[in-house]
């Protein structure tokens, strides 16, 4: 199915220089929202050169090794990849119909709470029949519930495009008239809508369930991120033929066909700033690289924080950095061997809450204390979603098992190298390790004889490779403060510099292609916007 494995060893990137300037735009960071805006400026004739500081590119649809399991750093399952989305289309289009997309099947995510299990599944009349099942004396709150997040999601769509337009006198009215069907949402938090609509507790944590996807709890998050994620599996979920770092592939092969390149181990120090515009970047070896236009896609805040000189820091850069990062996580990442769909595993997400508390979301971790009981875990199955995966006749398979703990747990280790922290660290990752798997295979027990492997991925290895503020996956919490914050646009205070990414579209892997769409719709109106009209013509 899809290419043949040869064709899957192309790579369109390299740490040396590759194809030579001049560039008409450069890209600082190669996860979904700067390969989305590289490929766009492809189509439309740039000759782009990303650059990205890891070894690998890609951000979080990565990939790595150990021996012969291979794990996805950030891609789950994705929603609205069909032609039926218009991302869908999108993407299609970029990566000209070379990426494939397998379904996780009837239900994407099962749940499993105290008491009771719920699947969500792939068809939305299922779905409301399902919560009504669990919960036969609240017809009308789940109605109404449901009623409210498609609501709110419709309006979403004219917000996020909104975010491409320039914040003049003109821009921000438009933009006002454009997002109207999301502004009240904007200034509510999750909470308060849940309960308006119902005093029913359970029934609140069950219909948020999925909060894991924007990562924060109802009482921080704006309830129009809750009705974002919950539309984005309207249609089911889904993973990439070959795994994630498929996406990244044929983003950048788009980018290289069109005459330009991606760059790894380029570390960006500083975007170079001449006559009030951007002109450039310099790298961490010293070297310059100049570009008519410049693009951060390494996120609005690490950006201000770390990349902008001080002297183009004013109110604005103020009112950035006061935001709050969304939490940050670990990952367990386990290899088996053996048949795990036999022992309860499958390609459907397992979420496994300890409470009925909507609060409970992150894991209260003390270095030198015993762990608690994580309150929820996230557990994935690659393998078993890839249709390409070689389990070979030893049935190498994977799996992964996620929660959320605070940043500030780990600070005290951020300074010491990767893979050689001191031991008071490693002694804290085994605890964690432990309890983990206590909590795992309490689920599944028919797992723990085939496992082979275990390695724990704290916030410092997010840290380290992909360079978000505070460890953090998906960029700025998505609180009400966010969305009242003018600034998260493509169009950023100084000429020639755009912001890309999550931060500038929404959270997740498809959150962070709208923004890199809107980015390329802020600095190409014209041409990207031929782009979405064939799309939209399709």
């Amino acid at each position: 199915m899809g290419e043949t494995s040869n064709k899957r060893s192309e790579t369109y990137w390299s740490k040396t220089k590759g194809p030579e300037g001049p560039w008409d735009t450069i890209v600082i960071g190669s996860g979904m929202g700067g390969m989305t805006t590289a490929a766009m400026l492809a189509k439309t004739g740039q000759k782009v050169l990303v650059l990205e500081q890891h070894y690998v590119p890609g951000g979080f649809t990565h990939a790595f090794r150990r021996g012969p399991y291979h794990w996805d750093v950030g891609v789950h399952a994705i929603g609205e990849v069909t032609d039926k989305a218009m991302l869908g289309r999108l993407l299609h289009l970029l990566t000209d119909g070379q990426l494939e997309w397998k379904s996780l099947g009837p239900v994407y995510d099962e749940f499993y709470y105290p008491g009771m299990q719920i699947d969500f599944p792939d068809s939305e009349k299922q779905y409301r029949e399902n919560l009504r099942a669990a919960f036969p004396e609240e017809e009308a709150a789940i109605d109404e519930y449901l009623k409210r997040v498609y609501t709110v999601s419709k309006g979403m769509k004219g917000y996020l495009k909104s975010r491409a337009l320039p914040p003049n006198w003109w821009g921000r009215p438009l933009g006002r008239f454009m997002g109207r069907g999301a502004q009240k949402a904007f200034k509510q938090r999750l909470q308060d809508v849940l309960d308006e609509i119902t005093p029913n507790k359970k029934l609140q944590k069950v219909m948020t369930g999925q909060w894991g996807y924007h990562g924060s709890p109802p009482s921080r998050a704006a309830f129009a991120v809750q009705a974002l994620v919950s539309r984005h599996f309207v249609h089911g979920a889904y993973y990439p033929v070959g795994g994630a770092p498929e996406i990244g592939r044929h983003l950048l092969r788009t980018v290289a066909e069109a005459g330009g390149w991606t760059r790894i181990r380029s570390d960006v120090e500083e975007i170079c700033i001449e006559d009030g515009r951007a002109s450039g970047v310099r790298l961490g070896t010293g070297e310059v690289i100049k570009a008519n236009r410049v693009v951060s896609a390494a996120g609005v805040m690490s950006t201000v924080r770390r990349l902008l000189p001080e002297s183009v820091h004013g109110s604005w850069t103020e009112e950035i950095s006061a935001l709050t990062p969304a939490p940050a996580h670990l990952c367990l990442y386990l290899g088996f061997k053996g048949d795990i769909r036999s022992a309860g595993a499958g390609a459907a997400n397992k979420w496994f809450y300890d409470t009925w508390d909507l609060e409970a979301g992150e894991w209260d971790v003390r270095p030198g204390e015993p762990p608690p009981d994580a309150p929820v875990l996230y557990c994935s199955f690659p393998s078993l979603k890839n249709p390409d995966h070689d389990a070979g006749d030893d049935q190498h398979h994977t799996g992964e098992v996620v929660t959320f703990v605070p940043w500030d747990v780990f600070t005290p280790w951020r300074d010491q190298p990767w893979r050689n922290r001191d031991q008071d660290y490693q002694d804290f990752k085994a605890a964690m390790t432990e309890k983990l798997l206590e909590q795992f295979f309490a689920r599944l027990p028919g797992l723990k004889p085939m496992l082979d492997f275990a390695e724990l991925g704290t916030p410092l290895s997010t840290d380290h490779f992909c360079r978000p503020m505070k460890g953090s996956i998906y960029g700025i919490e998505p609180t009400i403060e966010r969305y009242a914050c003018d600034h998260l646009r493509a169009h950023s205070p100084i000429k020639d510099l755009f912001f890309s990414g999550c931060e500038v579209g929404a959270v997740g892997v498809m959150g962070a292609m709208a923004g890199g769409m809107i980015c390329a719709l802020a600095m190409e109106p014209r041409k990207a916007g031929r782009l979405l009209a064939q799309i939209n013509r399709t």
